[in-house]
């Protein structure tokens, strides 16, 4: 293995800067190979100066930083790309200037970090005979295949925090606070948080709920003498028999964008009586420097990626699993989106402290 290339993909996460030094110093250490850098994920591969060379010198001190040092990008999808033809804006198949784009580069692995996303398009060039080794990046923990996803374990202090924060000023108003988070079609980071920052109320999209049930619980607690409740919800929670809420609407090349159901839910229960505040945290729950455990799984998936790639295990992922890291096809790990649980542990613990997740 003489040289070999990194990327970052999709949203970004803390932990991304930990993966890519793990893979720079792995592979240049054991290996004695090249590493370059791809910039704005797999737009670098036909963008200007879109490839930088990666030595120890470019990687010294980026371990604790948030978001990443190559520039990231979640629409740049090469099998669906937007660009001005004539003056009118047209979806293209760029994907043969990126596999020719590598193939000059002469490159013995190309290691993508990202999501499910990103992945999946890893897993299409990997089809066109790219040599792809993927690495499980989200704060929504929903890849398969494996136990956690770096980034998540930030998110979730980070929520949690902010729930921390949001229990002292709702005791002091005798107030109902709703916090949304971010997760998408997954409640984690909802659920963890909740859980961890004593919510009252935890709505995430793997349970529908019913608005009655909410402002039930929140009756109850006034009733017992707590004049104040905590809810965690999920952007993409949504009423049974309803949808989730979306702020953009999606096409060939954007995703939709969640967001709103907070909002929605904060008007109910006001509109029912109770003050009531909403705060969205958004991509605060992306940003800053990774915790001690993403920092740790991070490093280890980026120095195990340079070693799946070393032994030719393309068309891979490396994902954690019984505390250990190991390769797994990319066609297993995204063939089934990780959702909670309903029936799972998680929930019963939750279940079993009194929190309510709106459907009884």
């Amino acid at each position: 293995m003489k040289r070999i290339a990194v990327l970052t993909g999709g949203g970004d996460a803390p932990g991304l800067n930990a993966v890519i030094r793990a893979v720079t110093k792995t592979a240049i250490n054991i290996y004695g190979c090249d590493v370059l850098g791809i910039r704005d994920g797999y737009d670098g591969f036909i963008t200007t100066d879109g490839v930088t060379l990666l030595d120890l010198g470019a990687v010294r001190g980026i371990l604790p930083r948030g978001g990443t040092i190559l520039g990231t990008a979640n629409r740049g999808n090469p099998f669906a790309r937007k660009v001005l033809r004539n003056g009118k804006e047209v979806v293209v198949d760029v994907s043969d200037e990126i596999t020719a784009a590598i193939k000059k580069l002469k490159l013995d692995a190309l290691i993508v970090i990202g999501g499910d996303g990103t992945l999946r398009i890893a897993m299409e060039l990997a089809a066109k005979g790219v040599p792809v080794v993927g690495v499980p990046k989200t704060i929504d923990n929903d890849i398969g295949g494996t136990e956690v996803t770096f980034g998540f374990d930030t998110a979730l202090m980070i929520a949690t925090e902010a729930l921390d924060r949001l229990h002292t000023t709702a005791e002091a108003h005798h107030r109902v606070m709703v916090l949304e988070l971010m997760g998408r079609e997954a409640g984690f980071i909802s659920l963890h948080s909740g859980v961890s920052g004593g919510a009252d109320v935890i709505l995430i999209p793997e349970i529908p709920f019913k608005f009655e049930s909410v402002l039930k619980k929140i009756r109850q607690r006034v009733e017992s003498g707590s004049l104040f409740s905590l809810l965690a919800i999920s952007e993409g929670a949504k009423p049974l028999g309803g949808q989730p809420v979306f702020r953009r609407t999606g096409d060939e090349v954007y995703v939709p964008r969640l967001g709103g159901i907070g909002q929605e839910v904060g008007q109910y229960i006001e509109g029912q009586g109770f003050e009531t505040r909403v705060t969205v945290l958004g991509h605060v729950q992306r940003g800053g420097s990774p915790t001690a455990f993403d920092r740790w799984l991070a490093t280890r998936y980026g120095a195990a990626a340079v070693r799946v790639a070393a032994a030719g295990g393309f068309g891979c992922m490396v994902a954690l699993r019984d505390a250990q890291v190991i390769p797994i096809p990319l066609s297993e790990a995204l063939a089934i989106p990780k959702r909670v649980d309903v029936n799972g542990d998680g929930v019963l613990t939750a279940r079993g402290l009194g929190i309510s997740f709106g459907d009884e």
